[in-house]
């Protein structure tokens, strides 16, 4: 599905207007078709615009799936930038994951089962137009799946999550969540 509530003219995909019955709401950032994950909504476009613009310095997690092995210096490419569509990308962190325990996309973007795959942990401050998969595949490891899993809210706070959310579920933030989103505009 798109990651927006209005219906694209002739587009195959469905819109979060079919899964998220509130009114009035705006997704902040995107996710491709073929990408998956977290997605926070809001109906506060100061608060759409604070949590978008890499200005603030929100991290955003991404576990990423991708065709070979990494290589240490593919990771520090990574970390310290890459020129992409002409712009430097700011530092990113990256590691390797051990078997991430995600359930299989079904159906898959892509199967590979002669060539290795591995999963990578990568935290951007910017979210350009498919920059994750840009960047892999800019270091000769493409991406295969890409699950955005995390945006940070402030330095050393617990992050908005995935955590204890099934695909396509959804949920109103909590109070502390709350809390600390109105804080933000403050």
């Amino acid at each position: 599905m798109l990651s927006q509530f209005t219906p694209e003219v002739g587009s195959p995909w469905g819109t979060l207007s079919e899964f998220i019955p509130i009114p009035e709401v705006y997704a902040v950032g995107r996710l491709d078709a073929d990408s998956e994950g977290l997605l926070v909504l809001t109906s506060n476009g100061r608060l759409q615009a604070r949590l978008s613009q890499p200005r603030w310095h929100h991290w955003r997690t991404y576990h990423v799936e991708v065709e070979g092995e990494a290589r240490e210096p593919q990771l520090d490419q990574l970390r310290r930038g890459l020129w992409i569509q002409r712009r430097l990308t700011l530092e990113a962190r990256v590691r390797p994951l051990s078997n991430p325990a995600w359930p299989p996309r079904i159906p898959p973007i892509r199967s590979r089962k002669s060539i290795p795959t591995s999963w990578l942990e990568l935290k951007l401050q910017e979210g350009r137009n498919r920059q994750v998969r840009r960047m892999t595949a800019a270091v000769g490891l493409p991406t295969l799946r890409l699950i955005r899993v995390a945006i940070d809210l402030e330095d050393g706070a617990t992050p908005l999550s995935l955590s204890g959310l099934n695909a396509g579920e959804w949920r109103h933030a909590d109070p502390d969540e709350t809390h600390r989103l109105a804080r933000l505009l403050r």
